[in-house]
């Protein structure tokens, strides 16, 4: 064995050694890759079903909201109608009222002028 053939046996043992330290991590990004492919899969698993009850629970509120606007609806009319009445009854019997309100006015006024009432006005 000559000194190039020891220079080449080192140098294979170095190389091998070298090829073993880089081996090491690589295993263990492996293991880490394979860690989180696995933690990738079980949130997919448990977010699915998820989205799938927000799904359905979003189409049942649109449902709901959806009656909620006939409602709404309905109330919107049902206050125009009674605010229609409010002026018809306001502008049939509002004049007459007044007119009856002041005469009775007028009559207890001329009624208390009269010394029957304790209270005079000069």
């Amino acid at each position: 064995m000559n000194l190039g053939d020891v220079a080449g046996l080192v140098a294979a043992i170095a190389f091998v050694l070298l090829v073993g330290a880089l081996a090491v991590p690589l295993v263990k990004l492996g293991r880490v890759l394979d860690e989180a492919r696995e933690s990738l899969k079980q949130v997919t698993e448990h977010t699915l079903p998820v989205i799938d009850e927000a799904a359905v629970t979003i189409t049942t509120t649109n449902g709901q909201l959806a009656k909620v606007d006939t409602v709404t609806t309905a109330a919107a009319e049902t206050s125009q109608n009674v605010s229609a009445l409010t002026s018809l009854v306001t502008a049939t019997l509002g004049a007459p009222l007044i007119k009856v309100a002041a005469f009775s006015l007028a009559v207890r006024g001329l009624f208390s002028r009269d010394g029957s009432s304790k209270d005079e006005r000069p």
